[in-house]
């Protein structure tokens, strides 16, 4: 089997977006990222589309609507992938196996989701999806309530982290000033995220509004390639590893203030590319809430469990820190269109690992991290990838 490489992207702005629909989303960055590969839309051998929906699009079966765009794609095979906050990792995945398996030349990738169009409590239930409900829909404030509750649960035993979610916060936001594509490009300050305020009033729990990802609309896509093709390409970048791991549905299965899936996640991903955790340039994972980034920070092995805490004091993880999280501003500043969130994280780490990441670009990138993760960290994706010599 030949190894995928990604060689070529295209990523739509984040946030509350003029396109009526996730078709018009679709449209936006499927023949754009064609065109940056450099090859004809006839090449394409399949698309995979990563969309959670769940009640956002009234429009669901989104597979054959890059065709509305790409006319050229007509006839070619195209499936839908969800895996909740974790579907455009799903569809990236799939477009790996196939190229790998030898089954086509050039597979396209697309993920998107329209949130926007919704009343909030609507986005909240339909989030709550992503849960179990036989046990959590239930949950007052919907899936930031879930998290509330994880947060709830990891300051009663390892005491009050508000400071350190405030930083995650301030950090990611102050990344997101670079990012061309976030929604929120403004730098809040530690103070502001620190403090509840009218304007940053308690949501769920423990968190308050900047602890919380914002509900945007956005697609992103991506073209991947075997490695022979890719060598004679303008630029690729390869996955040296990808993993996934899926945990029990039902939190009361499990450790909340623990995200051992994602834990077993990396420990496989480190071991197949055969790596350190510091021998990454930088990591891309999954702030859907402040609190998420920090236990991340424990599951991915740069702090014990229950010390996420110091990894923010010590600036670990900053721009000029030994290994940065989310220079792209992250879920929390970039936004979350929960089906492009996965196909996003991998454009973003694939634009730094080649150079081309503008302002966002960190002066070491040889080898980048990418968590992502669909629900309470049930479904967990690690990939580790690199450019291509």
């Amino acid at each position: 089997m030949t190894e995928a490489c990604i060689t070529g992207w295209a990523h739509s702005a984040f946030g509350k977006s003029e396109q009526p629909d996730v078709e018009g989303l679709i449209a936006e960055v499927a023949g754009a990222a064609i065109a940056d590969a450099g090859i004809d839309p006839a090449d394409i051998s399949a698309v995979f589309v990563g969309n959670f929906n769940n009640g956002f699009s009234r429009q669901d079966f989104p597979a054959s609507l890059p065709m509305q765009a790409v006319p050229e794609l007509r006839f070619k095979p195209a499936t839908r992938y969800e895996n909740a906050c974790a579907s455009g990792s799903a569809a990236v995945y799939a477009a790996r196996d196939f190229i790998a398996a030898g089954r086509g030349k050039f597979a396209l990738v697309i993920g998107a989701e329209k949130m926007t169009g919704l009343p909030n409590a609507v986005v909240g239930d339909n989030l709550l999806g992503a849960c179990y409900r036989r046990e959590e829909g239930d949950i007052p404030g919907g899936f930031a309530g879930v998290f509330g509750r994880i947060t709830e649960s990891y300051f009663q035993r390892f005491g009050d982290q508000s400071d350190a979610l405030a930083a995650i916060a301030a950090k990611n936001h102050r990344n997101g000033v670079d990012n061309p594509y976030a929604q929120m490009r403004r730098d809040l300050g530690y103070e502001f995220c620190r403090n509840a305020s009218d304007k940053n009033p308690y949501v769920a729990g423990p968190l308050k509004r900047t602890d919380c990802s914002l509900v945007s609309d956005g697609a992103a896509a991506l073209v991947m390639t075997d490695e022979a093709t890719a060598r004679e390409m303008a630029k690729a970048v390869r996955f040296r590893a990808a993993v996934q791991v899926n945990d029990f549905l039902p939190l009361s299965r499990r450790d909340p203030t623990r995200f051992d899936g994602g834990a077993a996640a990396w420990a496989q991903a480190l071991e197949r590319a055969g790596l350190g955790l510091m021998d990454l340039s930088f990591i891309e994972t999954h702030d859907c809430f402040t609190i998420a980034e920090l236990i991340e920070y424990e599951a991915m092995g740069l702090a014990p469990h229950g010390q996420g805490a110091q990894v923010v004091k010590d600036g670990l993880t900053a721009p000029d820190g030994k290994l940065p999280v989310n220079r792209s501003g992250g879920l929390k500043a970039k936004g979350h269109p929960v089906g492009a969130t996965g196909v996003s994280m991998h454009v973003i780490a694939a634009m730094q690992l080649t150079g081309q990441a503008g302002a966002m670009q960190l002066a070491r990138a040889d080898f980048a991290g990418i968590f992502n993760m669909g629900g309470a960290a049930v479904a967990n994706y690690v990939s580790i990838l690199e450019r291509l010599a």
